[in-house]
């Protein structure tokens, strides 16, 4: 019924924005009425209304005739014109503002009009020449447009621009499947990238980060100048989007957050903008953000449980995402300063009112002048300055960049004062490991649980995570699952979202309601403790639970038949879950005849059972403070030991060191024992990397390391190396809590692969 409602609506706006159109332009004067006998000469009326061209719209109508004045009577008044709805909202807007540079900038120029580079978004004419709606092609502007216009309700009340639904970017990316947010993002996507920032370097030959870039001579006599690149203003949309439209300067080898998905209904410029006044809708922020969704001040203070980094350094981890940001430009802005007068030989000062924005200082500070006393801009960039001073003015030119994607701006900001600051020519240096990056695990937009699936197998655009995977890597998978028992595609986020834990049905910030959980293994565990009532922990055991299980194990050496099975298995990352309940969940390899811990009997923490009672839930740090209540003289979680525990689980004499540090060395030596096994049984060499799929790699050297040329998967496993790359794999790959897990659990099961193995285990004991 939404979009029903939304196509009326839309074509009213339509119809009434061309009678609106249609009856404001220049027409011939109202006929000549007849002389007043007594009371002078009859008002002159206002022009007729005229249809513009090619704008099709109602006919107008006919143009008044002024009556005669009766003798004694007053002159009739001519009828009103006709009334746009919302035309009062429109016209306090900054679209409507006729004093404003945005439009008046050419008005003293020789030609005195809009170039045709510029006329796109500072005119209605340049708009409508963009998209077509005056009968040239779509999609560039073919000429310049006269000045005195504004944005007006034509601009987005035409047949070209309600059809309009992708938007390309400067750095050639393009959205697609897009609403009537397309229309804004026309304009308010910048005018460069990081692909403009890049080719000026390549252009220039610039190899050297930190040298000067002299001026190219040209044929002419003229020169270019290596010169400040501009994203240009207000590029609400480069910001929202990203690392999927790329307006920021991205570092190589760096990793991006992609769109940020605010919630739904609150998800686009419309949704949270009025589109004729173009103010906040307050009434809608102030439901999730109180009063702090009040105005444009308080919105600074909005900050996220999720947001748990001290992003700035400055010890503050409360304040809003605004104030991060903010303390973070002035770290950079200090360290391009610091930066221009070591290394570029040049003090640098920037003026947020004046183009070009970056000029050299003089003595004072203040920017310095030349013999017509002009302001001097900037120039002996170098290619690490031109890249950071770039992302200075993205955060800066968008006001609202904290709303519309304050991580992904956080991460430029971050990335460029770690680059200026890498500079071996620069002295005064700013500690970037005082800062912070990413946010926790579920909220880190640039982790690979996030990003891995922004682009297909072919290298498209793509940013949907597949069924398979979108429970547990996109921020609508988990209720999809627990609502409907399957998943399907969903869009790639940045994280989780509230409402992956939070039932807004049920009134937030309910969670939902989960009594027991299926492991891959089939076998059903809970931390309910009657197997009735709903536990919040169980909500984190849908996900860190792992992907495999000893069944399936059994049936790939099965199915296999005694011939080399050509691929490794992986439980995945971060079965924290199923190490917890032990043999009660069977994910890991248990050896057949052989008994096993079960659950963790670790009493409730702060009185909520599993993971919520150990973990903050949101940064998902563990409650050290709470830990200290019973393992006193601890400082992490490293130490915790059972004072009553005295047995040398990995036969190294220390008998006090944390249970974690027991674990840890037998799951080393069992890395040990998997490649002697390889080497001498299998005949090929192995080595384990976690960080490149599928982690078993043919070790060609034999050196116990994976090397970077070192490509080839392993693919000759027997049944024992399959069960014994499994199991280390389960316990070595992204999975660190292990030791207090369930580290007994842990030890029975790597003591038995050693011996499988055909290691030797008489200096261990198994629990």
């Amino acid at each position: 019924m939404k979009s029903k409602y939304l196509i009326i609506g839309g074509l009213f706006l339509v119809l009434t924005a061309a009678l609106l159109v249609a009856c404001s332009g220049k027409s011939t004067p109202c006929p000549a009425a007849a002389p007043c006998p007594t009371a002078g000469k009859c008002p002159t009326c206002p022009d007729a209304p005229k249809c513009p061209d090619p704008v099709k719209c109602p006919d107008c109508p006919p143009a008044p005739t002024q009556a005669p004045c009766p003798t004694a009577e007053p002159c009739p008044s001519c009828p009103e014109g006709i009334v746009a709805p919302f035309e009062a909202d429109w016209a306090g807007s900054g679209h409507a503002d006729t004093t404003a540079m945005a439009f008046n900038d050419w008005n003293d120029t020789e030609t005195k009009e809009v170039p045709a580079s510029c006329a796109r978004c500072h005119s209605t004419p340049g708009y409508l020449d963009y998209l077509g709606a005056d009968g040239s092609e779509a999609g560039k502007v073919d000429k310049a447009a006269p000045i005195g216009s504004v944005i007006t309700c034509e601009v987005c009340h035409n047949t070209a621009a309600i059809a309009l639904t992708e938007v390309t970017f400067p750095s050639g990316a393009v959205l697609t499947g897009l609403g009537p947010e397309a229309r804004c993002m026309v304009c308010h996507q910048g005018r460069a990238s990081k692909a403009t920032v890049d080719k000026a370097i390549t252009d220039f030959n610039a190899t050297d980060p930190d040298a000067v870039v002299a001026p190219i001579s040209n044929a002419d006599g003229t020169k270019t100048v290596f010169g400040f690149k501009n994203i240009h203003y207000f590029a609400a949309g480069a910001t929202m989007y990203g690392d999927q439209v790329k307006g920021g300067y991205q570092y190589d080898g760096k990793v991006y957050d992609a769109k940020f998905a605010h919630t739904e209904g609150m998800d686009t410029c419309i949704d949270c903008h009025n589109q004729h006044t173009l103010q906040w809708r307050t009434e809608k922020c102030q439901i999730c953000h109180g009063e702090n969704g009040a105005s444009r001040e308080t919105f600074k203070n909005i900050r996220e449980p999720s947001s748990a980094k001290d992003y700035d350094g400055d010890g503050d981890v409360t304040e809003g995402i605004a104030m991060e940001i903010t303390g973070l430009q002035e770290i950079l802005y200090a360290s391009l300063q610091a930066y221009g007068k070591e290394v570029a030989g040049t003090p640098v000062v920037y003026d947020v009112a004046a183009y070009p924005y970056f000029f050299a200082a003089g003595a004072d500070g203040a920017p310095a002048k030349d013999d017509k006393g002009a302001n001097v801009a900037y120039n002996t960039w170098t290619p690490r300055m031109l890249k950071a001073a770039y992302n200075y003015q993205v955060s800066i030119k968008d006001p609202g960049s904290y709303a519309h994607g304050g991580k992904y701006i956080i991460e430029l900001l971050y990335d460029s004062i770690e680059d200026v600051n890498a500079s071996e020519k620069l002295t005064t240096k700013f500690d970037v490991a005082t800062l912070a990056r990413e946010d926790a695990g579920h909220f880190n937009g640039a982790a690979a649980a996030w990003r891995h699936w922004d682009l297909t197998d072919e290298g498209a655009p793509s940013y949907m995570v597949e069924g398979g995977c979108a429970k547990c890597h996109s921020a609508a998978g988990l209720p999809q699952f627990l609502a409907e028992g399957v998943n399907t595609s969903q869009p790639a986020g940045n994280g989780l979202s509230c409402l992956t834990c939070h039932d807004e049905a049920a009134g937030f910030p309910a969670r939902f309601a989960v009594t027991s959980v299926v492991m891959p293994s089939g076998k059903s565990v809970t931390f309910s403790p009657d197997d009735k009532t709903p536990v919040d922990s169980n909500l984190c055991v849908e996900c860190h639970q792992g992907r495999s299980s000893k069944k399936a194990v059994d049936a790939t050496i099965t199915k296999a038949a005694g011939a080399p099975i050509t691929r490794p298995m992986s439980a995945h990352y971060l079965p924290a879950a199923a190490v917890w309940f032990g043999t009660d969940a069977q994910v890991a390899y248990e050896y057949d005849g052989l008994t096993y811990v079960g659950a963790n009997t670790h009493v409730a923490v702060d009185n909520k059972p599993g993971c919520v009672g150990c973990h903050n839930v949101h940064s998902g740090e563990v409650k050290v403070e709470l830990c200290m209540t019973c393992h006193t003289g601890i400082e992490n979680v490293d130490d915790i030991r059972f004072p009553t525990d005295t047995t040398d689980w990995d036969g190294d004499g220390d008998v006090k060191e944390g249970v974690r540090n027991e674990y840890r060395h037998l799951r080393d030596a069992l890395n040990v024992q998997i490649q002697t096994y390889a080497k001498d049984t299998v005949k090929t060499a192995i080595v384990f990397d976690s960080n490149a799929y599928p982690y078993w790699f043919v070790d060609a050297n034999g050196d116990g390391k994976h090397d970077a040329d070192e490509t080839t998967s392993y693919n000759v496993f027997d049944a024992a190396l399959l069960k014994a790359t499994y199991n280390y794999g389960f316990f070595a790959n992204k999975n660190p809590g292990v030791g207090t897990h369930n580290a007994k659990y842990a030890i029975q099961v790597i003591y038995d692969t050693i011996k499988d193995l055909g290691g030797d285990v008489t200096k261990y004991t198994r629990p």
